[in-house]
């Protein structure tokens, strides 16, 4: 259990300090040498910087935060950060940021999620959309399993808050992969929300 925290930890720190390097996830395993960590980003060059001071300064960072023995990192490139839903929670974050509507922002992830080869995604966003009250806004295209097996095994999410003067609002991103589709998983399409088009509610 600790180790878990711990980890959630190191994680969240990682987060924050590789946002400009488009941090993805990482990789955490304590092996008798130390602890090896593999960072998955979408600039890796930021990460290691020149001459590999990058990667030092982080590595004596992680030491001195978490009292980590001996941390290795290495640096791995997202293949396709469309279907990263970190990724693409963040890039949701820094359009908003820079004022771009809410809607235009989340419809902008969410065909680009769908290009990317994703079999479904829906972007949820809260927060005070259009008036004082809080609310929500939800996004979907494809399918998208809901429950059970094909659920746990296939769709990946993610969170991020982004603070505006409005207020604080959440990001939530759900990615479905074809790739991870189980074998004995019949694909219907129901039409509505899993039509394919882009939907709010």
């Amino acid at each position: 259990m600790k180790s878990y925290i711990r980890n959630a930890e190191i994680d969240e720190f990682l987060r924050q300090e590789l946002a400009d390097a488009g941090y993805g996830a990482s990789d955490i395993l304590k092996t008798p040498l130390g602890t090896r960590i593999t960072v998955y980003v979408t600039r890796p060059g930021l990460v290691i910087g020149r001459r590999g001071l990058g990667i030092k300064e982080l590595t004596e960072k992680l030491e001195k935060k978490f009292n980590l023995p001996n941390p290795q990192i290495s640096v791995a490139e997202v293949e396709i950060p469309e279907l990263n839903p970190l990724i693409m929670c963040n890039r949701i974050a820094q359009m908003v940021q820079k004022g771009t509507p809410f809607r235009r922002a989340a419809l902008w992830a969410l065909n680009s999620i769908m290009a990317a080869g994703a079999m479904g995604a829906e972007i949820r966003i809260a927060g005070k959309l259009r008036s004082e009250r809080a609310n929500f806004e939800k996004y979907r295209a494809g399918i998208l399993p809901k429950s059970g097996d094909p659920a746990e095994k296939m769709v990946r999410e993610a969170t991020t808050h982004v603070l505006l003067k409005m207020g604080l609002y959440g990001i939530k991103v759900k990615i479905a992969l074809k790739d991870l589709l189980p074998p004995e998983f019949e694909l219907k399409e129901a039409g509505g929300e899993e039509g394919g088009q882009a939907q709010a509610s």
